[in-house]
């Protein structure tokens, strides 16, 4: 204990945590035990020992597991969308440079992750389940495939609207599973034979003959 100048103790600083950093401490271990334990083994008590904290302030905070399940998964999901916004925005103004920064960020960290591979698929375990869950899955890859949608036909004007959403759609598709394969095997094929495969694909997209009508 630290000592006044004139001999006396000084009284220990306490710093109170705010709500916002203990919601999200709660947030952050739920992710860690979803990816470690598995929705199944995610309950109260497996969180506070993730977190340190006790079972009354995981309640005091969230309305039970089920709603610190879904805040895990926006907060996931908003931190793999600022990912790979950040890319976008360091790609600088060309339009081609930006989407393909876009699809690229799928591939690198933090979004390429076996940790989050096992976060994702204890969501997508609840996604039948948990109606919260499954609108959040809407939410979430319905934004992610009008991002694309949008930074194609910024890419490309000429492309209809019907046909920049099926091929938002299918480039989406794609990436979705050749990341799902690199997390689970990364021995099958390597990240550049992956952004070879999907760079091909839009390249095909964005230079395809069109009829030249831009608001289809």
């Amino acid at each position: 204990m630290e000592l006044k100048a004139e001999g006396r103790p000084e009284r220990a600083r306490f710093v109170r945590e705010s709500a916002d950093v203990r919601r999200q401490a709660l947030i952050e271990a739920t992710a860690r035990c979803l990816a470690e334990k598995g929705a199944g083994g995610t309950s109260v008590r497996a969180i506070c020992a993730y977190a340190g904290v006790s079972a009354g302030l995981l309640t005091h905070y969230f309305d039970g597991v089920d709603a610190l399940i879904l805040a895990t998964y926006r907060d996931v999901g908003e931190k793999v969308s600022a990912a790979m916004e950040k890319a976008v925005a360091e790609a600088g103004p060309n339009p081609r440079d930006r989407l393909w920064a876009y699809i690229r960020a799928n591939f690198q960290p933090p979004v390429l992750d076996p940790n989050l591979l096992a976060t994702w698929i204890s969501f997508w375990s609840l996604n039948k389940t948990n109606p919260a869950i499954a609108a959040t899955h809407a939410e979430t890859y319905g934004g992610g495939r009008e991002r694309m949608e949008v930074l194609l036909r910024e890419a490309a004007p000429q492309i209809p609207r019907p046909a920049a959403r099926i091929a938002a759609i299918a480039i989406t598709a794609m990436i979705d599973g050749l990341w799902l394969e690199l997390c689970l095997d990364s021995s099958t094929f390597t990240t550049g034979e992956a952004l070879g495969m999907i760079e091909e694909t839009m390249n095909y997209v964005l230079s395809k003959p069109r009829d030249g009508s831009i608001d289809q």
